[in-house]
């Protein structure tokens, strides 16, 4: 079984993911991990801390020599700015008055409305909001796009499996549905600075974050993840828990600040009647194929062999330069909410943290249906699996990499 966990604090010294379950033999070295991370921290609206913060990758187990052994895979992502936050994020015990002397030591009394402060603040008993914020923070998913890159790596080896992402959508600027970015047209999405496959609605979401900059104010969003080459059959119809939409649903969900998670058309279907809806079966040349994309590349909660598309909504960033109502909740008195970051928008970001936690389901999925303690192991039985569809007149429109 595939699964993952994070730790550490947005101003703690790292970040630490572990991956559980990857087999054996996939390639992958610390460069293409910092890649992604670099990848996230870009976007236009980003605050000041994107151009100083600086990914310090550690590949600390699970890896040798550029290959996967089999074991947990352990990734840190160190801090930068950690010796500013040594002594108010101590693990140990701080004298009282060293930490006195430092002016981010102050209790965090003003919870920020749209953020897990108060919320968090009521559920762990506490009376400064530093130990929910710190953890709660959009940092970590650094973490999670680091074992996104792994995750990524083993499909692509494994399966053939490609996953892209973009942005459809920044405040009230939408993309036309037209042609989808394919994996050959990552580069030219990471080029834009909105990460927006169409230039013409790239220009306008960045007059709209300009709009957004000048009023004080934040922007969401919505992004895209595309995977090219799934198999189907991953998930299962059994359970609901093992349904993929749910699992991606969940994933997505995950995601700090993501408030809405659609499958292909998703709400657009509750719109329009089943004959226009549903993807009708064709034969082509031997290959069954759906005539429409619109179900996103599921059905009955496996997929399909086509194109997976799945969105996500992102609201818009919690803390606005425009002050917001609160109460402190020392005094009990009307207050200020407090600012600690000034970005506008992260959507574009927000789609590579997207694109990380798709990899991670189908990987996950993936290790279910072909098992396998190596990657040739798994790759052989996923190669047998479809073609024992084939035999039967049930060949899907994707393949698997010989080597």
């Amino acid at each position: 079984m595939l699964r993952w966990i994070t730790a550490g604090e947005s101003h703690g010294p790292a970040l630490i993911a572990v991956l559980d379950g990857l087999p054996a033999g996939v390639a992958i070295t610390a460069a293409e991990v910092a890649r992604d991370l670099a990848r996230r921290r870009l976007g236009y609206g980003r605050g000041a801390r994107m151009k100083f913060e600086r990914d310090e990758i550690e590949l600390t187990g699970g890896v040798r020599h550029g290959r996967t052994m089999g074991g947990p895979i352990a990734v840190r992502v160190g801090n930068a700015e950690w010796p500013k936050w040594e002594t108010v994020m101590s693990a140990d015990p701080v004298d009282a008055a060293v930490l006195a002397e430092q002016a981010r030591s102050a209790p965090l009394t003003r919870p920020r409305p749209g953020h897990a402060d108060l919320a968090g603040m009521q559920k762990y008993d506490v009376d400064d909001a530093r130990p929910i914020l710190e953890r709660a923070s959009a940092r970590e998913t650094a973490a999670r796009v680091a074992l996104g890159a792994v995750a990524k790596a083993f499909l692509q080896q494994g399966l053939g499996v490609q996953v892209v992402s973009h942005v459809v959508g920044i405040g009230a600027v939408t993309a036309p549905d037209a042609a989808l970015p394919e994996p050959g047209d990552a580069a030219a999405v990471d080029e834009s600075e909105v990460r927006c496959f169409d230039a013409d609605a790239g220009a306008a979401m960045i007059a709209e974050i300009e709009a957004a900059r000048r009023a004080g104010d934040t922007l969401g969003g919505v992004v895209e993840v595309l995977a090219y080459g799934v198999p189907p059959g991953l998930g299962s119809h059994a359970q609901g828990d093992r349904r993929l939409d749910s699992r991606l649903a969940g994933a997505l969900m995950g995601i700090q600040a993501i408030k809405g998670v659609e499958l292909g058309d998703g709400f657009r279907l509750a719109r329009i009647r089943g004959s226009e809806a549903h993807d009708e079966i064709v034969n082509v040349h031997g290959t069954l194929r759906r005539v429409s994309g619109r179900s996103g590349g599921t059905e009955g909660g496996m997929s399909t062999g086509e194109v997976l598309r799945v969105r996500a909504a992102m609201k818009p960033i919690s803390t606005v330069p425009r002050a917001l109502q609160t109460v402190d909740t020392a005094t009990g008195e009307p207050a200020v909410a407090i600012n600690q970051r000034s970005d506008v928008v992260a959507v574009p970001a927000a789609g590579v943290v997207a694109e990380a936690m798709v990899a991670l389901v189908l990987a996950q999925a993936a290790l279910e249906k072909f098992g396998g303690d190596s990657l040739a192991e798994m790759r052989r039985n996923a190669q047998s699996y479809l073609a024992r569809l084939a035999e039967r007149g049930l060949a899907p429109a994707t393949s698997v990499p010989a080597t």
